[in-house]
């Protein structure tokens, strides 16, 4: 896969986002058992841009702030943090019932309990991101961007950024960006704008070099027909991904890669972890190995952000999803949403299986 048409670039990646923080249980422990609690800066797609950002390439977020609140100093220190260059507009939180950064309430489970998650996002300041805020034909035409990264969270957040995200893939494709889309289905986003949503999902979809999704995702999405066949153990579910993803590219064929991880939980500090992907005519797949898990949530924005890596390196096709496979597992080792790979050599030692010590 070329990125792109142009010989230079500002950023290696580009990511539209609404930050927020997460609050979990110290210990993994249940939140409702809990008087101790962490709290960290999260979004899905910062989880992504992770990868690249602390293994040196140039990345931008694009996102808004509410104004002198200190949850956006906080999230703002951490993008500085990352190495992330942040952009967005600063909005007043309008009183104690205004806008705010959203919350995400969540622990880790332990062993037989799972985790739970419970997502407050009322007055969340991301929900205005909006087009007009921002120069695209700067970002695209005069900087140069080589992957932009969109996520169905953010185009189904509002009407607004359902735009937002539309617009920025068009100018992406005009100026030669490639477009990555995770589609991260969410059922009551959707709810009373499935006409709506359907449509601006297919066209974003349609301009998408890079398609990321599980089976749910493609069929609620874009309308994608279901395989033939299911099951539940991991080897039917990499045959019934195949099957979808040979009808789906019928209708996408400009998409040149489609993506997803495959789980099966153990439980919750034992999982078994793999990835399929289909580059042009090829599949690649890493059959589903064992994983030792501290938190879960993350591990799939880690697996898009290392594949993405390896495609922005321009590595060979079957070492981005080993990449890929190797950061959501690295994600899944540390309490925060996102990895922080201090170097190649760490991801290329897990997924190599080498957790020697290192001196």
């Amino acid at each position: 896969m070329k990125i792109g048409l142009r010989k230079e670039y500002k950023w290696s990646l580009v990511v539209p986002t609404s930050m927020g923080v997460r609050i979990t249980p110290v210990n993994s422990q249940a939140v409702h058992c809990s008087h101790t609690f962490e709290m960290y800066v999260t979004s899905a797609e910062t989880n992504v841009a992770s990868v690249s950002s602390f293994l040196g390439l140039p990345v931008k977020v694009l996102t808004t702030f509410v104004r002198e609140s200190p949850i956006a100093r906080m999230i703002k220190d951490n993008l500085a943090s990352r190495h992330m260059v942040y952009e967005g507009r600063e909005v007043e939180q309008g009183g104690p019932w205004g806008y705010r950064h959203q919350f995400n309430i969540a622990d880790c489970g332990f062993g037989p309990r799972g985790p739970r998650v419970h997502n407050d996002r009322a007055g969340e300041v991301g929900r205005t991101l909006n087009v007009k805020d921002f120069d695209l034909e700067r970002l695209f035409a005069k900087e140069g961007v080589q992957i932009l990264h969109l996520s169905g969270l953010i185009a189904a957040l509002s009407p607004e950024t359902s735009n937002f995200c539309l617009q920025l893939a068009r100018q992406a494709r005009k100026h030669g960006t490639r477009i990555s889309f995770d589609l991260n289905y969410r059922a009551s986003f959707w709810k009373n704008r499935e006409k709506e949503l359907s449509e601006t999902f297919r066209e974003i979809a349609g301009l998408a070099d890079i398609l990321v999704g599980n089976e749910e995702d493609f069929q609620l999405c874009l309308g994608a027909e279901g395989p033939e066949e299911g099951g539940k153990n991991l080897a039917s579910k990499i045959d019934s991904f195949k099957q979808m993803i040979e009808k789906v590219r019928k209708s996408y064929s400009g998409t040149t890669v489609f993506a997803t991880t495959l789980r099966q939980v153990i439980n919750a500090n034992q999982h078994l972890w793999g990835a399929i992907m289909l580059e042009g005519d090829n599949w690649h797949t890493v059959e589903p190995r064992e994983i030792h898990v501290l938190d879960r949530i993350g591990g799939g924005d880690g697996f898009v952000g290392g594949l993405l890596y390896g495609i922005l390196k321009g590595w060979p096709p079957e070492k981005w999803i080993q990449f890929g496979w190797a950061t959501g597992a690295l994600a899944t080792t540390v309490l925060t949403d996102y990895c922080q790979p201090a170097d190649e050599e760490e991801v290329w030692s897990i997924w190599k299986g080498n957790a020697r010590v290192r001196r």
